[in-house]
């Protein structure tokens, strides 16, 4: 197991009525700025329980954070900080709005050229806005890391950043808040927390046996689960475990002292850019190909992953291998989420276009070994079609 440094300081309050709790976790002279997508928030009820247990405070408003938060929107709400001196941010709703969230908290103390948060990684982060989040959507894990992807329109590119100034102070967490998903963001929000479990469990071993064992459980539970909040999708047990699921994919916890791939997300972040895909669907597209491509790096994890998650334990090897990564591709699709480009009307001029956009964000060297170049990259887009 490789050293590590872990740190979450964010706080969740889970279950239902918790919503009300955020009342005494917000200084109560606090000029709060909450943030949030479309309109669904106020069709589910949530926006209602927000504004309640918000009456005590002086609080703006600013709606219209997109899927796929884009850049420019963001900076309409940075500039809306600064001139309203917002200082404690309330982000309702889901990853998007969470991710935004966490931008506007950067770029809004931020000296300088703020696209530098994107294009640096994140590592001039010298300090943020306070923030705290009310989650709508079991997806992104963004509720309970430092991290956030956020795209530039003008120029198509998707970017991420990580700092340990932009964690949640607090997170509310409450099932019965997803029982209204449409179907489509529920199959999505599964999807989308497999393949973080993924991108840190499946690369090489390194004896990090509770890792390992905590990244199988949340898969077992996603595939156990998910096809239930489908079709059951008013069980609030089902939802409380995908919920919690999501949100252990991406805390942290699981990736310390392992080695992490990402590489699905770099070239899934592409097709999005370019394409306006779902997050989810560019992952249950590439990540299937990805590790048919790279089966022989990836060899002895993909055994444990066929045995320990789908009870694939006997004969050949290359057919256990296979055999696993056929029902994930099943399970991706049973989710609702289909896992061929062509199904969404791209083809090869997208693969071409796809690698360009690779190659000009220098994404030349990915996964847990940095042996993915552009022509790698190709290989798993071609498969995927």
């Amino acid at each position: 197991m490789f050293n590590f440094d872990f740190y979450n300081p964010t706080q969740i309050l889970f279950g239902q009525g918790q919503i009300a709790a955020i009342t005494a976790l917000i200084p109560p002279q606090a000029r709060v700025l909450m943030t949030y997508g479309g309109g669904s928030i106020r069709q589910n009820g949530v926006y209602d329980e927000v504004r309640a247990a918000l009456a005590g405070h002086t609080v703006l408003e600013f709606a219209g954070i997109e899927p796929n938060p884009s850049y420019e929107t963001l900076m309409q709400a940075v500039a809306m900080v600064k001139s309203e001196r917002i200082d404690f941010l309330l982000a309702v709703g889901g990853g998007s709005v969470v991710d935004g969230t966490k931008f506007i908290a950067a770029a809004a103390l931020h000296e300088g050229e703020a696209w530098d948060i994107l294009a640096k990684g994140g590592k001039i982060v010298e300090a943020a806005l306070p923030f705290g989040t009310v989650l709508t959507l079991p997806a992104t894990g963004s509720e309970m890391n430092g991290s956030a992807v956020i795209t530039r329109k003008a120029t198509q590119e998707k970017r991420s950043f990580m700092s340990r100034k932009v964690y949640p102070k607090f997170s509310v967490l409450d099932p019965s808040k997803t029982f209204t998903l449409p179907l489509r963001q529920v199959g999505n929000g599964v999807v989308d927390a497999f393949a973080h479990v993924m991108e840190q469990y499946l690369t090489y071993p390194v004896n990090a046996s509770v890792q390992d064992r905590f990244a199988e459980g949340i898969l077992l539970t996603l595939i156990e689960e998910g096809p239930k909040a489908l079709s059951h999708p008013d069980d609030y047990d089902v939802r409380a475990n995908v919920m919690w699921s999501a949100t252990l994919a991406l805390n942290g916890l699981i990736g310390v002292g392992v080695p992490q791939d990402w590489s699905t997300h770099a070239i899934g972040h592409e097709l999005t850019a370019l394409y306006e895909l779902d997050h989810a669907q560019t992952l249950a597209i590439i990540l299937p190909s990805m590790l048919r491509v790279r089966k022989q790096a990836k060899r002895a994890k993909l055994l444990q992953y066929a045995a320990r998650v789908w009870g694939l334990d006997g004969g050949d090897e290359d057919g256990r291998i296979e055999a696993a990564i056929a029902r994930t591709e099943f399970f991706f699709r049973h989710m609702g989420v289909k896992t061929r480009l062509a199904d969404y009307g791209l083809n090869h001029a997208s693969v071409d276009a796809v690698v360009s956009a690779l190659e000009a964000h220098g994404m030349t060297a990915l996964g847990e070994q940095r042996e993915i170049t552009p022509a790698v990259s190709r290989k798993v887009l071609e498969l995927s079609l």
